[in-house]
């Protein structure tokens, strides 16, 4: 078991450990795009009613994001081994329930389930990395690397969904966190070290509290981006904030909080997480809107878009290895905020395609995914490393749950951009029926499905006008994230690089930041 405040060079043991964690982590990515392909696939075995189709796609992410504090503390008291081997057995198990699944309900259940189990999964292989990785250095560099496996699995998704489902059925995908499970149950206990913290038991009432606070949120979110900021939405943020501001107040009176939230008065601990926020807003708006265009605009099959997306994939490997070692010389801070400056080529790439510029949009989004990984590899760092080795679980868990209102936000702000610009500038062909006009009025997968009812030039009239869209949700992107490059350079400038041995440790000296 690590000392804490023990700071020495990782050997075979360690690195064998990452590369055993990779496993989960990527198997975490793999199963969140891999749906998206399968849907029809499952729609038409198992008949789904619509509301049924958004609970199989929403189960998953929901429970993640709801229970990842919860997990991440339970971590810290139980062990995070522990913690790790019950998550990837649970796992294993809800995958088959899912591959097997006979009808639509059971798929939502088994989906929440495996929900349940991924929130134990993320927190737990990242306080690990904290836990064997005590070199600054190295940590940074493993970090980079679960960052990587997670984007590799989001990327291979599509792709290994629609081979196994042309292969065998939809349901195999699922199929393969079967041998994952079984090489990490057995590899864990020689590979890596099991660590908890000396707090007391769990408080269930913040537990429950969080995930009010959460569940909520990320729900409205969803719903405008499908719906339109409408009463539902605004009462479902509603509640989500009276729960988190009494789920805030409960940390603060409890001897043992479930979230130290003492941890943001530290400026290097907020800043890292207010960019990685930033930072998935853009990533998350911008990989919607660019899987739609390769399909509904370029006419890719999921699969073909897949592999469209492989090198902006790669360009998040270069960025999540490359940017620690970078970093060895050169402040986080520096590297970070140049990279997000960097980003904003891509985002203007973005803003002048037409129906016309698939290079250019992949491309632009390869720059996009570069500074996704070099933010997921040295702010998660940052986050990690400003908590004590005790509260790692909770910091980790905190840096997850960030990124996930990330992505939730940035499908629905950037998503809501193009839609509204897509419905305003629509025109209708005459020769429509009502019913029909409104199905491509709506949006561009409306009025995709009735390709054979129109002419090239109206279905060509739609790609341009949601393309115009996609143009204006990358400007305001980009804005954002050259605030928020500014911002990293001015509040993250002075850390030290990870090669010194004086690295800024923040919030592991103190709640408030002081040395």
């Amino acid at each position: 078991m690590v000392v804490a405040g023990e700071s020495r060079a990782a050997g075979w043991r360690e690195w064998s450990g990452l590369a055993l964690l990779a496993l989960p982590t990527m198997l975490l990515g793999l199963d969140v795009t891999a749906l998206y392909l399968v849907v029809p696939s499952l729609a038409v075995e198992l008949n789904p009613s619509a509301t049924e189709t958004l609970w199989i796609m929403d189960a998953y992410g929901f429970l993640i994001a709801g229970l990842l504090i919860t997990m991440g503390t339970l971590g810290d008291r139980i062990g995070r081994r522990r913690l790790l081997l019950i998550g990837v057995a649970v796992f294993a198990v809800a995958s088959v329930a899912v591959a097997f699944a006979p009808t639509a309900l059971w798929l939502i259940v088994a989906r929440a389930l495996l929900g349940v189990a991924g929130a134990t999964l993320m927190p737990s292989t990242l306080s690990l990395i904290s836990t064997m990785f005590t070199d600054p250095g190295q940590r940074a560099s493993a970090i980079g690397v679960w960052a990587t496996a997670f984007g590799l699995g989001m990327a291979a998704g599509p792709i290994v969904g629609g081979v196994l489902t042309a292969a065998l059925w939809w349901g195999a995908v699922f199929l393969i966190a079967v041998p994952v499970a079984v090489l990490v149950l057995a590899a864990a206990p020689t590979l890596l070290p099991e660590r908890r913290s000396p707090a007391g038991r769990l408080d269930l009432l913040s537990a429950g509290l969080s995930l009010v606070a959460i569940l909520p949120v990320i729900y409205a979110i969803k719903h405008a981006a499908s719906h339109g900021l409408g009463l539902t939405s605004v009462a479902a943020a509603a509640v989500g904030a009276v729960a988190a501001g009494a789920f805030v107040r409960r940390q603060l009176r409890l001897s043992e909080p479930l979230l130290d939230v003492r941890l943001f008065t530290g400026s290097t601990f907020s800043a890292a997480l207010s960019v990685l926020l930033i930072g998935l807003v853009g990533f998350g708006g911008a990989m919607f809107l660019v899987t739609q265009y390769l399909q509904l605009v370029a006419g890719f099959s999921p699969t073909t878009a897949g592999l469209w997306m492989g090198p902006p994939a790669l360009a998040m490997l270069v960025g999540a290895i490359g940017a620690p070692l970078l970093a060895r010389r050169i402040s986080p801070g520096v590297v970070m905020a140049a990279t997000l400056a960097l980003s904003l080529l891509g985002y203007a790439s973005l803003a002048a395609a037409d129906t016309d510029s698939n290079g250019a949009v992949v491309g632009g989004f390869a720059l996009v995914y570069l500074g996704l990984g070099v933010i997921a590899a040295l702010g998660t760092d940052i986050v990690v490393g400003a908590a004590p080795q005790d509260r790692a679980g909770s910091a980790a868990a905190l840096s997850e749950t960030v990124q996930e209102l990330g992505i939730a936000a940035g499908v629905a702000l950037l998503g809501s951009v193009t839609t509204a610009i897509y419905r305003g500038g629509i025109e209708v062909p005459s020769e429509l029926s009502a019913s029909a006009a409104a199905t491509y009025s709506d949006s561009l997968a409306g009025a995709s499905s009735l390709a054979s009812r129109i002419s090239g030039d109206a279905l060509e009239h739609a790609r341009t006008v949601f393309t115009i869209g996609l143009n204006t949700a990358a400007v305001a992107a980009g804005a954002a994230i050259a605030i928020a490059s500014l911002a990293c350079f001015v509040t993250l400038r002075r850390l030290q690089p990870l090669g010194d041995v004086d690295r800024h440790t923040e919030s592991a000296v103190s709640p408030t930041g002081s040395r």
